[in-house]
């Protein structure tokens, strides 16, 4: 399974990005999704996830209701809407996926998910 994430850059406090992770190689349907960010010398934090029917999330607190995870099953790509951005969401953005049989799953944590996509670089601006 490979995943690609896109749509990173620069912003202003304030302003919004949308973020695309496509994923090929299996079945799509067959994954959940997540987004995960790192920062130098922090750890990496999952910011949201999704399951493989679409239909359960999961988002970090840090959220606090600002972003959107949503999935193309049609397109094998998940996305995330990223709005009232702060200069403390400034990191890599990356996403993984998480094989699960279970339709309505949404790991909550890095151990959880087992393929990876190379991280995409969100800057905001304050």
């Amino acid at each position: 399974v490979q995943l690609q994430a896109s749509g990173g850059g620069l912003v202003r406090a304030g302003g919004s990005l949308r973020l695309s992770c496509e994923v090929s190689g299996r079945t799509f349907s067959r994954y959940a999704v997540a987004w995960f960010r790192q920062t130098p010398g922090k750890g990496r934090e999952i910011v949201a996830g999704i399951s493989r029917n679409g239909v359960r999330t999961y988002y970090a607190d840090f959220v606090e209701g600002r972003f959107t995870i949503s999935r193309d099953n049609g397109r094998d790509s998940v996305y995330l809407q990223m709005n009232s951005l702060k200069p403390e969401d400034t990191a890599v953005y990356s996403c993984a996926a998480e094989e699960t049989v279970v339709a309505v799953h949404v790991g909550g944590s890095e151990g959880q998910y087992d393929f990876w996509g190379q991280g995409t670089q969100v800057t905001v601006s304050s």
